[in-house]
């Protein structure tokens, strides 16, 4: 059953008993990755067939954009790759891979963010991203929006535009999604930091 402290409403458009289903698959894992966490595991989603195929579902019928508003996806490391390339086999659409910095072997473009303490460092593949080209950025969470914003500068970097970002999970109350402006944003589950 859905915590009453998550908020589905992002997956209306699957109904209410596939929505309780796709929630029902997520566990809450207290003290990961520290005490006084509460870390939201969707793996076992993507383990259970109905609710993998249910997850792609609700990100499909929540896109910010339509899909003719958008030429590729790109994912960003690590879990934006499990549904990120499905999302975009269903759609036609290409899938870019946003990697940590040091993890692909070509050439690459890459921009630095800032963490809580300290900083991190996302890149592409140089010539992935073509002039003109608009991408929809996909994660599993969105939390401070750093990993977002610093994707959304790479891609606008190697002149492509980001059409709007996609979310399976938004932490509340931290300004995540604010941080992103005016770009189309969803996201179909909301729970407290």
């Amino acid at each position: 059953m859905a915590s009453s402290d998550i908020t589905v409403s992002g997956l209306s458009k699957i109904g209410n008993e596939n929505a309780e289903y796709l929630v029902s698959k997520i566990r809450t894992i207290p003290g990961f990755p520290k005490e006084g966490i509460l870390f939201r595991d969707f793996m076992p989603v993507l383990a259970d067939a109905r609710a993998f195929g249910l997850l792609l579902d609700a990100l499909e019928a929540a896109l910010p954009v339509a899909a003719d508003e958008f030429d590729i996806i790109a994912g960003l490391e690590a879990r934006g790759f499990l549904f990120g390339p499905a999302l975009a086999a269903r759609l036609g659409k290409g899938f870019i891979a946003v990697r940590k910095a040091g993890k692909l072997p070509p050439e690459t473009v890459s921009e630095s963010y800032d963490l809580e303490y300290g900083q991190a460092t996302v890149e592409i593949e140089t010539n992935i991203v073509h002039e003109g080209s608009r991408v929809l950025v996909v994660d599993d969470l969105i939390a401070t929006g750093g990993t977002a914003r610093a994707a959304a500068s790479l891609i606008e970097k190697c002149g492509g535009t980001v059409a709007g970002f996609s979310f399976v999970m938004e932490l509340v109350g931290i300004g995540g999604m604010a941080s992103l402006g005016d770009c189309p944003t969803s996201s179909l589950i909301t729970m407290p930091a």
